[in-house]
């Protein structure tokens, strides 16, 4: 049993893949999710920080944040449904918290960080790609 913890090799990369995929895309489901929700309260405070528009720009986080966050949960065009989410979190982090201390916009990186681990590992072994795409005949 120990020996098992000592090895370099992955325990089970496959269920790991599927944990992060479910963490990740459920934390931005939810808050996709408060966006639509609360959508006339945040509006007005959000702010247009590449200059397409507030509600341009707020709409394309609800369907970086809801609907790719729904993608990946479901492990479905993980990796396409990873590169808005990865744009929203640089934006979050480089441009609209660019002056704010580390502590402030540490979360965006984080998210930012994590949808590159996501986009490199896919969608794995156990997903909706896995039984579209990668059929065995």
């Amino acid at each position: 049993m120990i020996r098992n913890f000592l090895k370099i090799q992955p325990l089970n990369t496959d269920m790991a893949i599927l944990l992060l995929r479910l963490i990740f895309g459920g934390i931005f489901i939810n808050y996709g999710y408060s966006k639509m929700m609360a959508y006339d309260k945040i509006l007005p405070q959000f702010g247009d920080v590449i200059g397409i528009g507030t509600t341009l720009s707020f709409n394309l986080v609800i369907f970086a944040e809801f609907g790719c966050g729904i993608l990946v949960l479901l492990g479905f065009v993980t990796r396409f449904a990873t590169i808005p989410i990865f744009i929203t979190m640089a934006v979050a982090y480089f441009i609209a918290h660019a002056k704010d201390s580390f502590e402030n916009k540490e979360l965006s990186f984080l998210y930012l960080v994590i949808s590159i681990v996501v986009f490199l590992f896919g969608s794995g072994k156990i997903s909706i790609d896995q039984l579209i795409f990668n059929r065995k005949k």
